[in-house]
């Protein structure tokens, strides 16, 4: 969706990372010596890695079992979005059709709090919407949901001509508010909060495990 690579700067959009490949080209006078050596150096590569790979098996075991990796999240009555999962990645994506209007949302897994951060932060749940309408035009909200609001952090106006206008900070709060029951009335409200933070907690969980094995991958390889 465009308004991911044009508002947020997530992982997602800042990877995929490059894969460099170093080639190493050796020019063997004696083909014996030289199996050796790459018996050998393989040998203790592989004996060097195994606390590794016992790590990294040990823990795709310990996610798969967690309650946030086997839990069943079913998605209430009246839920009026079509939900995507993007694997691999680090979104879930929302969209659905109302009125003429297309209203489509991004979710973005939370950053773990480290030191100096609030723990609430664990439940916050970056989202961006957008409500685009048949002339072009479209409204672009940058939002965190947190357990009691659904807060508007940034907002952008996309004209006909393709022209971005962007966030006033100094917007009146009345202005503030009616914007939030406009994404209310198209179902972006707090009820459903809930849903979408089982539904980052399961997504947390399968990217994790998927993240573990393709480690496991590289490192057996």
């Amino acid at each position: 969706m465009a308004i991911t690579t044009v508002i947020r700067i997530s992982i997602s959009s800042v990877m995929p990372f490059a894969v460099v490949r170093r080639t190493v080209e050796r020019r063997n006078h004696h083909h014996y010596s030289s199996a050796l050596f790459t018996a050998l150096y393989q040998y203790k590569t592989s004996s060097a890695d195994d606390p590794l790979v016992r790590a990294v098996k040990s823990n795709i075991k310990s996610v798969e079992e967690s309650a946030d990796h086997e839990a069943k999240v079913e998605v209430p009555n009246g839920f009026p979005f079509d939900i995507q999962d993007n694997p691999g990645q680090e979104t879930i994506s929302l969209a659905r059709e109302c009125q003429g209007e297309l209203i489509e949302a991004e979710l973005y897994l939370s950053r773990v709090p480290g030191e100096g951060h609030d723990d609430l932060e664990a439940k916050n749940i970056p989202l961006d919407i957008s409500v685009s309408k048949k002339n072009g035009t479209s409204l672009w909200f940058v939002c965190t949901a947190v357990p009691n609001e659904i807060i508007i952090d940034f907002l952008y106006l996309y004209l006909e001509d393709g022209e971005i206008v962007p966030f006033i900070p100094e917007i009146e709060e009345n202005i503030r508010e009616a914007f939030q029951k406009y994404l209310e009335i198209r179902g972006i409200k707090l009820s459903i909060y809930n849903f979408l933070s089982e539904c980052m907690s399961k997504k947390k969980s399968k990217e994790h495990a998927l993240w573990l094995k393709n480690v496991n991958k590289i490192v057996e390889a």
